[in-house]
């Protein structure tokens, strides 16, 4: 169960209280965190929890940030502002892997959800279209892109939980000729990047 909360001081404490509390119906309750001031300006980052607040989020408690913002477009901005972070974060998994701070299991579900999130966006801009489906991203990328396509089916596993990835693999998807720096070119070259997650 994934959550986001604004202007929460505690929210890793209480996403840890909700996953212990819950444990008997999900794997974890994910708090993450933002701060009101973050939905301000024009950069990618703040355009992208924008369009995320005001189409992705249901509203469950508190004032609705969402009630002000306007209606984005479903366009490359819109992707770009969603998952132009790609290349932060395979730097960040990269280390996490080498480091060994976090499990493989867990590391191949986070590298997974995220790359095929990127994936839609491509698929969104591509087809003109939009969509956030996982599933589909990967069986469209991989008619556009057929020589990803096994590469791409294996996220889909991973991210799902279907198959608990061993080291190896994610070794290798993050490495120099992995699955993940390849979608993080793609998007690159088709969508962008943020100005500093190149």
């Amino acid at each position: 169960m994934d959550l986001l909360s604004i202007d929460l001081a505690d929210a890793a404490i209480v996403g840890q209280r909700l996953s212990a509390r819950y444990a008997d119906r999900c794997r974890a309750v994910e708090v993450a965190a933002a701060r009101s001031d973050e939905l301000a300006g024009d950069t990618d980052a703040a355009y992208g929890l924008r369009v995320f607040v005001r189409h992705y989020c249901v509203h469950l408690a508190g004032p609705d940030p969402a009630a002000a913002l306007p209606s984005c477009p479903a366009d490359a901005r819109a992707a770009r502002g969603l998952n132009g972070d790609l290349g932060h974060h395979l730097r960040r998994w990269r280390h996490s892997l080498s480091s060994g701070t976090e499990g493989t299991d867990r590391l191949g579900v986070r590298v997974a959800r995220k790359t095929l999130l990127a994936v839609a966006g491509m698929v969104s801009v591509h087809d003109h279209t939009w969509t956030t489906d996982r599933a589909r991203a990967a069986r469209r990328w991989s008619e556009i892109e057929p020589e990803l396509a096994g590469r791409l089916t294996s996220l889909h596993r991973w991210a799902h939980g279907d198959q608990s990835p061993p080291h190896e693999e994610v070794r290798r998807a993050l490495g120099a000729e992995g699955i993940i720096p390849a979608v993080v070119e793609r998007f690159s070259r088709l969508i962008g990047l943020w100005p500093d997650a190149s």
